[in-house]
C-alpha cells in the first residue's frame, strides 16, 4: 500500500492546531472548583478564540495571547512587527538568515528556536547532460540559455519564498541572475511547487533542460532518469553562501540511483517553531510542554511518530543555526532531551 501524507504546508498547519489545544493542558492553566457541581474546572492564562490565535477575551489580568503563522520569510516578517507569537518555518536557513540580517528581510531578527522538527532535503541544480554545463558559473562564462524549471520568480517571491530568495542568491554568488537568462535566450518555467506536474512533463518531454529547487525527493529521481546531473555547489559560489548563513549538504548518492559520488550542495532541512527573543520564558515552557503533550497526533515529515528529543537536537534531519528560546531550553533539559 502506497504511503500517505499531507501536503507540507498542511503538515504545519495542522500541527499548530493540535499544539494550539494542548496548551490548555499545560502549566499556563491552573484548576479550580465549582462547588455547585462538584468538580475541577481547568482554568487558563490563554486566551478563548481561535482565529488561528489564542487572544483573551477583555481584560483576564495576567494573560497570555499567542497567534500563529506558518510557512515563509513573510510569516517571520509578522513575528519581528509582533503581529504572530510563534512562526513554522521551512527551511531552518530561512531563520538564520532572518537572525543574521542577511536575507530578504531587512535588519536582524531577534529569533529564538523553540523547536525544529526533522524533515531532510537539499537544493538541487540539475541540468541536462547535452548542455555540457558542469557548475554555475560555466553558466554565466557561456551566457548558456538554460530552460530552467525553478519556483516563483517574481518580486514579491524574491521577498517572500525561501527557495527563489535561494536560487537567486546562488546565481548571484555565480555572477549572473534569471534576469540574464533571459537575455541570453533562456526560458523560465515557474512553478508553484517542486512536484508540480509540468515540470515531470518538461523532464520527460525535454522542453526543459535544468531544474533548480528544493524538494529533491519529489523531482530529483525523475530527473537523473532523464538524462539530468546535479552540478556541485562549492568553491567561491559555496563561500558567499555560507557567509550568508546557508549549510552545505550533498544531494547524496545513497538517496537516487544513477549517481556515482555524492555532490555537494546547500542543506534545506528542517521546520523551525520561533518565536521572538522576548517571549516569556514560561509560555516558550508551555509551548514545549503542549508539544510533548500532542507528539502523537502532530504529522511529520519523515513518515515516523514524532519524537520530543529530535527536536533539539540540531541533527542533519533538524538543523538550526540560533539560539533556543531560555524556556525552551529549560524545558528540554529539565525532561533530559537536551544534554
Amino acid at each position: 500500500m502506497a504511503k500517505r501524507r499531507y501536503n507540507a504546508a498542511v503538515q504545519r498547519v495542522k500541527g499548530f492546531l493540535e499544539m494550539a489545544s494542548g496548551l490548555y493542558e499545560t502549566s499556563l492553566s491552573y484548576q479550580t472548583r465549582r462547588a455547585a457541581e462538584g468538580v475541577l474546572q481547568t482554568d487558563s492564562r490563554l486566551g478563548y478564540y481561535l482565529k488561528l490565535s489564542l487572544l483573551p477575551r477583555g481584560k483576564q489580568g495576567d494573560c497570555v495571547s499567542l497567534s500563529f503563522a506558518a510557512d515563509s520569510f513573510r510569516e517571520l516578517k509578522l513575528l519581528a512587527e509582533g503581529k504572530v507569537s510563534v512562526a513554522w518555518i521551512n527551511p531552518s536557513a530561512s531563520v538564520t538568515l532572518a537572525y543574521r540580517g542577511t536575507g530578504p528581510l531587512p535588519g536582524r531578527i531577534p529569533l529564538r528556536a523553540i523547536a525544529v522538527f526533522p524533515s531532510w532535503d537539499v537544493m538541487g541544480f540539475a541540468v541536462h547532460e547535452s548542455t555540457g554545463i558542469t557548475s554555475l558559473t560555466q553558466i554565466k562564462k557561456e551566457r548558456f540559455p538554460l530552460r530552467l524549471s525553478t519556483g516563483p520568480v517574481g518580486k514579491r517571491d524574491l521577498v517572500e519564498s525561501p527557495v527563489t530568495f535561494m536560487v537567486h542568491a546562488a546565481l548571484k554568488a555565480a555572477g549572473f541572475t534569471v534576469e540574464d537568462l533571459r537575455k541570453w535566450g533562456g526560458k523560465i518555467q515557474a512553478v508553484s511547487r517542486p512536484s508540480h506536474p509540468e515540470r515531470r512533463a518538461g523532464i520527460e518531454h525535454g522542453t526543459i533542460n535544468a531544474v533548480f529547487d528544493e524538494g529533491i525527493k519529489s523531482w530529483g529521481q525523475t530527473a537523473l532518469d532523464y538524462g539530468f546531473r546535479y552540478l556541485p555547489i562549492d568553491g567561491p559560489v559555496l563561500k558567499g553562501l555560507k557567509a550568508m548563513g546557508y549549510r552545505p549538504g550533498v544531494v547524496p548518492q545513497s538517496h537516487f540511483k544513477g549517481m556515482a559520488r555524492d555532490v555537494p550542495t546547500i542543506d534545506f532541512s528542517g521546520w523551525p517553531m520561533v518565536v521572538r527573543a522576548d517571549m516569556p520564558n514560561d509560555v516558550a515552557f508551555a509551548l514545549c510542554e503542549a508539544l510533548e503533550l500532542r507528539r502523537r497526533t502532530i504529522p511529520t515529515d519523515n513518515f515516523r511518530p514524532l519524537k520530543i528529543a529530535d527536536l533539539c537536537a540540531n541533527s542533519d534531519e533538524a538543523p538550526y543555526d540560533v539560539p533556543l528560546h531560555p524556556g525552551a531550553r529549560k524545558f528540554y533539559r529539565e525532561r533530559g532531551y537536551l544534554k
